[in-house]
């Protein structure tokens, strides 16, 4: 049976990669995208003690050190994600430009119209007002959960 302990201890650039391979793999797992450059400082650590020999002090300084600057500049300068489109939460992204249906006749401007597969309560803009199963267009959505439409 391999002694890892005395393995990490007579080579300490190995301890290194797996500090970093440990924090890699909760970056999968996660997805946050800041343990990224936690993991390449210890991969930088773990090269550099191939390189020059460093005390337990000094390499931990080194991967504090690098880990502050990777993160400053991988934020700093890696571009954003823009945002993902159709947001399935937007209500109003989701619905205003949408067709629907008229579900209860309009009465004193107001009824009740079928859209993305939900019957809402509308309101209609402007007087004509629609007869059941005609076609509407959604222009707005008013307070909290009533849409503002025009007939077609």
């Amino acid at each position: 049976m391999v002694d890892v302990g005395g393995l990490l201890i007579s080579h300490p650039a190995w301890a290194w990669v797996a500090v970093g391979a440990i924090l890699l793999v909760a970056e999968l797992k996660t997805g946050s995208g800041w343990l990224l450059w936690p993991a390449g400082s210890a991969a930088l650590v773990a090269f550099a003690m191939l390189i020059a020999p460093l005390s337990f002090a000094m390499a931990v300084l080194a991967f504090v050190a690098m880990t502050v600057i990777t993160t400053y500049l991988g934020r700093r300068f890696m571009p954003k994600a823009p945002p993902p489109e159709g947001q399935i939460n937007d209500r109003r992204a989701r619905v205003v430009g949408q067709r629907g249906t008229v579900a209860t006749a309009f009465q004193s401007g107001r009824g009740r119209v079928f859209v993305d597969g939900k019957e809402w309560a509308a309101e209609i803009e402007g007087e004509a007002a629609p007869t059941v199963g005609a076609d509407v267009e959604v222009l707005d959505i008013v307070g909290s959960a009533r849409l503002k439409v025009r007939a077609e």
